[in-house]
């Protein structure tokens, strides 16, 4: 969520109206209903399981109702579990695909039918962790590096429609809650980026011509270079 509002707050700031999606925490949700209003951006909050494809496109639906419809998406709900390889349950694993990787791709589907006549933008939150061997992190490192695969898959199925998909991928930003400090510090090397540097990218996407299709932007200080 704490990345899913900077980047909100990032497209109010560039003058356009957000919907943003939460599932338990309705609390956070309303301060950050209220950050958007104090941006200016008309904003609504809507509450969605979105590893459950019906709510995924109760949510897109939702939306375009409120805001009179629908030009940029952004996936970037996820959760992030460290589920060593030898010990990963099929319950933890479906978690993480459920969310990450199936309601994404059910969001998309949502919104590019309400985009096949005006064409626009989707913008997918991966994570520069799907280039690299985390071994505890099997799973979420599958889901964002399906997410890369789906976006390029779309921007070629998408193209006609005039609707461009593409990717950023954040290297270390934020501390998982689990993660000790010290952990974090080494597996980040003492470099991190900043919300900011991610919802930047993303206002790049969200705004650029629609000819820019299928790319993937790593945001993290050229860790992966």
């Amino acid at each position: 969520m704490r990345v899913g509002r900077g980047i909100a707050l990032a497209l109010a700031r560039a003058g356009m109206d957000v919907a943003i999606s939460y599932h338990r925490s309705a609390a956070r949700a309303r301060r950050t209903l209220r950050e958007l209003q104090a941006a200016g951006a008309r904003a609504v909050a809507i509450r969605a399981d979105l590893s459950r494809p019906p709510a995924a496109r109760r949510l897109v639906a939702s939306a375009a109702r409120t805001l009179g419809g629908l030009d940029v998406l952004v996936n970037s709900a996820a959760v992030l579990h460290r589920t060593p390889f030898r010990t990963t349950t099929p319950a933890q694993y479906g978690t993480l695909l459920d969310l990450n990787l199936r309601g994404a791709f059910f969001t998309c589907q949502a919104a590019a039918r309400l985009m096949a006549s005006r064409g626009g933008h989707i913008v997918n939150i991966g994570d520069a962790a799907g280039d690299k061997t985390y071994p505890g992190f099997i799973p979420y490192r599958l889901s964002k590096a399906g997410l890369v695969a789906l976006t390029r898959s779309l921007a070629v199925v998408l193209r006609p429609d005039g609707i461009a998909v593409n990717c950023v991928s954040p290297g270390a930003v934020l501390r998982p809650v689990d993660f000790p400090r010290a952990r974090w510090r080494r597996l980040s090397r003492g470099h991190q980026g900043s919300v900011e540097d991610v919802a930047a990218a993303v206002v790049f996407f969200a705004t650029c011509p629609v000819y820019v299709t299928g790319q993937v932007l790593r945001v993290d200080g050229g860790e992966t270079a």
